[in-house]
């Protein structure tokens, strides 16, 4: 495929009236324009090519969606919404994640765990998208208020628990499946509120995006059957975050091992 039918069928699979596209051929890029708002965003046609001989259909899909959730943030902004606010929540990664997209385009983030790394996502109902350089530029915010947006939302999701007593242990299960269940632990006033309820010592663990446990561990078992539980869900889940879990002490969370004489370990006092 050349950049020249690329741009083609992107222009197709983006047909709006509001849209302009022009094709530089020097530059080898797609210039899109939103001719009510009179904004715009510049894609490089050689790096999308690259990924569409990997990926497929599915690397067109993708800078389609892209195209598509940001010029809809644009038109929200337009309308007096906070650009795109209501769609930009922060999502919970490992430190081992890509810190760039595939196209090369660095991925908005910030430190949260030795861990664990915050990442803020688009959202567009079935599925998101990371935020980047590219995309936040498009959405015209800076760093900051992406970061402040994210905030205010994620204190928005739905925080209802499940509760599972096992060998005199309490675990609290957040399951909304909604993309974001890991992303409640970042909600300070949610685990505030969980730890008035703890009786024992109160441990996080996100092993993947689709799922939250609170353990209230009240005796040396329930440390074994926390690291069994957070390995488990790690091993099945989607987006795996981590196996280790966190001790919440004093609105901190530190990792900790389980050894095997079922104490926690704090991951700081292994290094």
């Amino acid at each position: 495929m050349k950049s020249k039918e690329l741009f083609t069928i992107l222009k197709e699979r983006t047909a709006n009236d509001q849209l302009s596209w022009m094709f530089d051929r020097e530059k080898d890029t797609a210039n899109v324009r939103h001719l009510k708002l009179g904004k715009g965003m510049t894609i490089s046609l050689p790096q999308v090519l690259n990924r569409f001989e990997s990926k497929g259909d599915a690397a067109i899909d993708e800078i389609v969606y892209t195209i598509s959730e940001t010029f809809n943030a644009m038109e929200r902004e337009s309308e007096g919404n906070l650009p795109g606010g209501q769609h930009i929540f922060p999502v919970i990664r490992s430190t081992s994640f890509p810190e760039e997209s595939r196209e090369g385009s660095r991925f908005l983030t910030a430190p949260h765990t030795a861990e664990t790394r915050i990442y803020y996502a688009l959202d567009g109902g079935t599925t998101y998208r990371l935020i980047d350089e590219q995309v936040m530029e498009s959405l015209a915010l800076t760093a900051e208020q992406v970061k402040e947006i994210a905030k205010f939302q994620v204190k928005k999701l739905k925080t209802a628990v499940k509760e599972d007593h096992v060998a005199g242990n309490v675990f609290y299960f957040l399951n909304e499946n909604d993309g974001y269940d890991a992303s409640r632990i970042l909600n300070e006033a949610f685990l505030k509120e969980m730890n008035t309820k703890i009786q024992g010592d109160m441990t996080v663990s996100v092993p993947h995006q689709d799922v939250m446990i609170i353990g209230d561990i009240r005796n040396e078992v329930g440390y074994d059957v926390l690291a069994q539980m957070a390995m488990q869900f790690f091993t099945n889940g989607k987006v795996p975050i981590t196996s280790l879990s966190f001790v919440y002490e004093n609105g901190t969370l530190e990792p900790i091992f389980i050894l095997a004489k079922n104490r926690p370990d704090k991951e700081n006092d292994k290094k």
